[in-house]
């Protein structure tokens, strides 16, 4: 499996008890829903290693407590803590409406209601108080916040993002 067929689901943060438990802090609004899991993938050295779960429940709010097949000590546990986990992309729960997946609209074309086409959404920025779309416009990279008031319309079949942003927005990037 490799790591861009994958989501990132959580971390592994520490140790629970001496017989190899874990707990994993998980990157997830709806933590439930991966709560009964039959396997996990580990990134272990930069490779993702699959791990059969033996036994898991949430701990806490956002935590998952997890056993893994053959982790039955500490040495074991502590070779994998602040490992990163995956699961295949498949796993993830469909969005509809207006809500979206980061990796889901990247390539989709971007209009804004006022200004016409914009470009194409090449990346997106959370490493920043607001997420961005990164949308490339014919060679110049133009930065839209991610507002839930901004986005009108998300089209999955014509992979088009309807926005309207305030005016003067789009032109900053082009005077």
């Amino acid at each position: 499996m490799q790591k861009e067929d994958c989501f990132y689901l959580g971390k592994i943060v520490t140790k629970y008890s001496f017989k190899g438990e874990l707990l994993a802090k998980l990157d997830t609004d709806q933590p439930e829903l991966y709560e009964h899991l039959d396997a996990i993938f580990v990134q272990v050295r930069n490779n993702l290693i699959p791990f059969f779960v033996e036994s898991s429940q949430l701990h806490k709010s956002d935590l998952l407590r997890v056993k893994f097949e053959d982790v039955d000590t500490e040495g074991d546990a502590d070779a994998l803590i602040k490992s990163e986990l995956y699961l295949p992309l498949k796993f993830l729960p469909k969005l509809e409406g207006n809500k979206f997946y980061y990796h889901e609209v990247i390539g989709f074309k971007i209009t804004d209601k006022n200004f016409g086409e914009i470009g194409i959404i090449t990346a997106i920025n959370d490493s920043t108080a607001q997420a961005l779309f990164e949308v490339d416009r014919n060679g110049i990279d133009i930065l839209i916040p991610m507002n839930d008031e901004f986005i009108i319309e998300v089209n999955r079949k014509t992979q088009t993002i309807t926005v309207e942003t305030p005016p003067g927005l789009i032109e900053l990037y082009l005077d």
